[in-house]
């Protein structure tokens, strides 16, 4: 039987900013080697216009991307748990490993100061790639 992908949770409060970011920043860094998914506890209308600009000026697109409820199923079919300031509404479930990276939130800033958020997350997400292995 083949080795199959590990799967990542990313999870932020409104899936509009951080977890959009690192959910696309990760699936293009592992190109495909990763199974990637975000979330929100409490989704937004729409992703964070700062976000895709930042994210557009690194050359990646995620201005069709729709923010999407957290879901116990997601949880539990990830590997990888990675919340940024979703609190406790985060579901825990034996065998899973989590994360909690500490990342300041973009909702109402300008690209000035998204920028660096978005920084952050892909140094974030190129550790936690060259620490994923296929399960």
């Amino acid at each position: 039987m083949p080795d199959s992908k590990p799967s990542v949770l990313f999870v932020c409060v409104h899936n509009a900013g951080r977890s959009q970011m690192a959910a696309a920043l990760l699936t293009h860094l592992a190109r495909g080697r990763v199974e990637v998914r975000s979330a929100g506890s409490a989704p937004a209308d729409s992703v964070n216009p700062a976000a895709v600009q930042a994210m557009a000026e690194v050359g990646i697109d995620i201005s069709a991307e729709i923010p999407k409820v957290l879901t116990t199923g997601a949880v539990q079919a990830s590997d990888v748990v990675i919340t940024m300031g979703c609190g406790d509404t985060c579901p825990v479930f034996p065998g899973k490993k989590y994360l909690d990276w500490a990342l300041e939130d973009p909702a109402g800033r300008g690209i000035e100061s998204v920028r660096p958020i978005r920084d952050q997350i892909e140094r974030h997400v190129r550790s936690l790639l060259s620490d994923l292995r296929p399960r």
